[in-house]
């Protein structure tokens, strides 16, 4: 366009360079001015043809530019293609590691307020019965006994946990899982800090239908814990513990063999914790599951070895019983969102495995022989949903020893019981407020018992 424009102008000065000198010729005859014009005609010749020059080699580098351009377009748009499908890739890979491997980090964060009224004795601080209701620890004495009564707070529960899922390009899925919380610690006081030690509760790792590690033992079916402020509730009747262990796993059957410990009672009396067991305790297992809820029935073999390596002959104590148990437990549902918990276990030489220690699993008799100690509990919890916010539980336990006090003596626990009552308000999901009444009892052969009397609020948010 620039270009025809300039081509008209050099026409129109060479029509007006002839014009003005066929005028020239006519009007002056001086020929030094027609050449004085005829110059000036042939410099703007010169020019015009310059700026023709000019103009193509501008077109030129306009056309290069708009070539590179052109190509500069092409391969911004192919390397945002590129980088879209680079980064589609990697997505693609990012979701399939998410698909592959999974992380979760949780837990809860609980606080305790407890009165504590205890009719015979007293209890001393830190005790972990001051932490949660343990039947053991509750003193005992005769009706005129003096008690005690304290005021506790604390945060000793709060646990935290990490778990992992992996599944494996064979087509296996693997898993791995730890948990610790504060309670039962052997640091920390009140006068300052409140600082207390962490404590390992869970550490597993599962691998298809296998687990390996520590956690719930499989005798104890943690599905049918009622839903008590207390830590543990009817501890009294409950099959409670955990331990590491081997466990197969298929469908609803469960078999483990665990870590054994053997803890008896002297003769006459007294705890002997002994570490000489040679076989692990065995436990099987089948979960019963459906629309109505769920049922547990759990049976344990284990053995009890006491060796206590004297030199004399005369006083050498080396001896193996087994012992055994059987429970039964479940959560039945009423109605649309009220459940009912229950458990009972019976066995010979159970020990450890019932009541927190409530009795030991044998006793030692004057010639050195193991005896098993025969025991048995059960309780039942109902909760009921007032609404949506607002629901509580009615717990109720009770157990019994069967001791042969010419072998154990008068102090062993013979029997003990509770009863626990709570209401929970839940204002928002996993935020819980509580308060909760208990009356526990415990009695001894002798005839000697305790009463423990316990108000507790709580406030507890898991995450």
């Amino acid at each position: 366009m620039a270009q025809k424009t300039l081509r008209k102008l050099l026409l129109s000065l060479s029509v007006t360079a002839v014009l003005t000198c066929s005028w020239s010729g006519s009007v002056f005859a001086d020929g030094d001015q027609v050449e004085a014009l005829e110059a000036r005609v042939a410099e703007l010749e010169a020019l015009v043809y310059k700026l023709l020059q000019n103009q193509e080699a501008t077109n030129e580098a306009l056309e290069a530019v708009a070539v590179e351009s052109v190509v500069m377009d092409a391969v911004e748009v192919a390397t945002e293609a590129k980088v879209i499908a680079m980064m589609e890739e990697h997505q693609l890979e990012e979701a399939e590691k998410v698909h592959k491997h999974s992380y979760k980090f949780g837990g809860y964060v609980k606080t305790d307020v407890m009165y504590s009224d205890y009719s015979s004795g007293t209890v001393a601080g830190g005790s972990i019965g001051r932490d949660f209701y343990i039947p053991f620890t509750v003193p005992t004495g005769p009706e005129d006994a003096s008690g005690a009564s304290y005021l506790d707070f604390h945060a000793k529960e709060s646990r935290i946990n990490f778990k992992s899922t992996h599944l494996l390009d064979n087509g296996s899925k693997l898993g791995t899982f730890i948990e610790m919380d504060f309670l039962a610690s052997g640091q920390g006081n009140e006068l300052v800090s409140n600082s207390y030690s962490p404590r390992l509760r869970h550490a597993f790792i599962t691998y298809d239908k296998w687990l390996f590690g520590q956690t719930w033992m499989t005798f104890f079916n943690v599905g049918a814990l009622p839903e008590n402020l207390d830590f543990v509730g009817p501890t009294e009747s409950t099959i409670f513990g955990r331990q590491p262990m081997i466990r197969y796993t298929s469908g609803g059957l469960q078999l483990a063999i665990e870590n054994p410990e053997t803890r008896i009672t002297a003769y006459q009396g007294g705890n002997i914790t002994a570490d000489d067991n040679t076989l692990p305790d065995a436990v099987a297992r089948y979960n019963f599951t459906g629309d109505w809820g769920a049922f547990t029935i759990a049976g344990i073999l284990r053995q009890m070895r006491y060796d206590n390596n004297a030199s004399n002959v005369d006083d050498l104590i080396k001896d193996t019983t087994t012992g055994y148990g059987v429970s039964v437990s479940g959560k039945l549902k009423v109605g649309a969102k009220d459940d009912f918990r229950f458990m009972a276990s019976a066995g010979g030489g159970m020990g450890r495995y019932f009541g927190i220690l409530l009795s030991n699993g044998a006793v030692l008799d004057a010639d050195g022989n193991l005896e098993v100690i025969d025991s048995a509990g059960m309780f039942g919890s109902f909760r009921h949903f007032w609404n949506d916010k607002w629901r509580s539980n009615l717990t109720l336990g009770y157990s019994k020893v069967d001791n042969d006090t010419a072998l154990t003596g008068m102090g062993a626990t013979k029997k003990a019981s509770s009863v626990h009552v709570n209401l929970i308000y839940n204002p928002l999901p996993k935020l819980d407020f509580g308060i909760e009444f208990m009356l526990a009892e415990r009695e001894l052969e002798s005839g000697d018992d305790g009463e423990l009397t316990r108000i507790q609020f709580s406030a507890k948010y898991g995450f």
